[in-house]
């Protein structure tokens, strides 16, 4: 059974609230989970930041036996304090390499 870390989402329309939870990667996002771990509020509250709460412990412990968060847990975790910087991608260009064969200047085919 693969464990990850990821976000369930609760409340209403245009309110989203989220519960940071561990879960079996094959069960829905707001199925069943193994345990809740913390919350997150993306909405600005009174003060004008998001609210989080998390219990570090826990994250630590499911970390260590080898449970994978997802991208938006692993953004939260970092602003946390408690995972490294998500790696860095980078783009290519859009096409692929260009030619470099020399061009006959008659017919201007390689």
């Amino acid at each position: 059974m693969v464990v990850r870390l990821r976000l369930s989402r609760l409340g209403c329309r245009n309110k989203p609230f989220y519960r940071v939870m561990a879960a079996d990667s094959r069960s829905p996002r707001d199925g069943k989970h193994l345990e809740i771990l913390g919350y997150y509020n993306p909405l600005p509250g009174q003060d004008g930041g998001k609210r989080m709460g998390i219990n570090f412990d826990r994250i630590k412990y499911w970390l260590s036996v080898g449970a994978q968060p997802s991208e938006p847990v692993q953004r939260l975790l970092f602003r946390a304090g408690l995972l490294p910087p998500p790696p860095m991608v980078a783009m290519g260009r859009k096409g692929g390499p260009r030619d470099t064969r020399p061009v006959h200047p008659m017919t201007g085919r390689v």
